[in-house]
Formats: C-alpha cells, structure tokens, sequence
C-alpha cells in the first residue's frame, strides 16, 4: 500500500489545484507542500532526481526559465547545474511533483494518476 504522500507545487498553479482535486475525490490523503513558501533543499532535489531526469523536473517552457538570462540558461546543462536553480528558484520546477513514499512523479493527467494509485 502507498503511504506517506507529498505533493508539492504551488497553492494557484492550474495543474496542482487539479492534481489535489483528483486526490481529495479519490480521497487519497496526502501531504501539500508548496514550494513558494516552504522552500524546497538540495536532499529533496536529490530524492526527487532518483526518478526523474533533472531536464523534465526543469519546466524550460514557463516563465521563469524565459526570465532567466541567456547566459544562466546556457549553464543549466545537467542535474548539478539545475539543482543550485531548483533551490534558488523554485517556480521552475514542473508542477506538481509527487512522492508516493517510494517513487517521484512529475505533472498531472488523470491517467497517470490511476496508473500509480491502482498499481
């Protein structure tokens, strides 16, 4: 059985408001973690790179990435250079991200969502 479930993301992002719905009806309890104010550290980044690549966690098509510098954005090549943005600024980070107490998963769809909690 699935235990000790955290989402994390941001309280008025679109995709988390409905990732928490889909939860809160399958009354699945969770953990919300928003990352604006909670933070997030380099450990969770850590865990959260266990199972995904650093360039999905990277949401390189919002705004935050399209404000950074060319220059920054030029540097971010790997886990190692996406981690000090992740932690510095979190609102790159793809949202919502899931921790089911043993896997990682990254974006919301309805399907996945099944997929993982009728395992």
């Amino acid at each position: 059985m699935i235990m000790a479930i955290t989402l994390y993301g941001i309280p008025n992002c679109d995709t988390v408001k409905k990732a928490r719905t889909w939860l809160e009806e399958q009354e699945i309890a969770y953990t919300f973690h928003n990352f604006k104010k909670d933070g997030v550290s380099q450990e969770l980044i850590t865990t959260w790179l266990a199972d995904i690549a650093w360039d999905t966690l990277v949401n390189r098509k919002g705004t935050t990435w399209r404000n950074l510098p060319e220059q920054r954005r030029a540097k971010i090549t790997d886990a190692v250079s996406a981690t000090p943005l992740m932690i510095e600024n979190p609102s790159i980070i793809k949202r919502p991200v899931l921790f089911t107490g043993k896997n990682t998963y990254v974006g919301f769809s309805d399907e996945l969502y099944q997929r993982i909690f009728n395992q």
